[in-house]
């Protein structure tokens, strides 16, 4: 009996050691606001029709090989607060709680919801934008007794690796598209 009880607590150790690390998913904690603006660069995102999530992975890893961290959130409704969605606790899958995590914010237009990721939107043409790449604070731990609080994401507004406001880059015009075909024909021909 004796050696299944240690068993269960060395399980149970190797278990905390591995707890994976948590982060406040906000943009708008007092008095540091970080907004996402549409594609004019001044127009606070507002509404339902607009989705960010937050993207991570372990400290130092490169903006392609993050991951995308819980399910998207919505925008803010109120004017007021417009730019910012309602913060969530989120576990940052394959972090240690105390670890530093890489992460980045993508956002988009979600053509009233049918778009449900990053990726979709980019492929759809929608408009979408992400934030510069940034190391968080150390994570939160539940791990550790007493347990340390997630971090917010925004954290100190004067450092230079913080998340910071952007804007969403507009999809390209038809237009734009074919001129810059058209040029590229021209090139493979000159070339031949």
């Amino acid at each position: 009996m004796r050696k299944l009880i240690v068993a269960l607590l060395i399980a149970c150790a190797g278990m905390n050691a591995w707890a994976q690390g948590t982060v406040f998913f906000a943009n708008r904690v007092a008095p540091n606001i970080a907004a996402v603006y549409d594609v004019d660069g001044t127009t606070a995102l507002l509404g339902t029709g607009f989705s960010a999530q937050l993207f991570a992975g372990a400290q130092g890893t490169g903006e392609n090989a993050l991951t995308p961290v819980g399910s998207p959130v919505p925008f803010r409704t109120t004017a007021s607060v417009a730019g910012t969605w309602s913060g969530i606790q989120e576990i940052i899958p394959g972090v240690a709680g105390g670890a530093i995590a890489t992460m980045q914010v993508r956002a988009w237009a979600n053509a009233g919801g049918t778009l449900t990721s990053y990726a979709a939107a980019l492929l759809a043409g929608s408009p979408a934008g992400k934030s510069t790449v940034f190391d968080s604070l150390a994570l939160g731990n539940t791990a550790v007794t007493p347990a340390t609080l997630p971090p917010n994401i925004v954290g100190n507004p004067l450092a230079a690796n913080n998340l910071q406001s952007f804007s969403l880059v507009p999809e390209p015009s038809v237009i734009a598209l074919g001129a810059l075909g058209a040029v590229a024909l021209l090139l493979r021909r000159r070339k031949a």
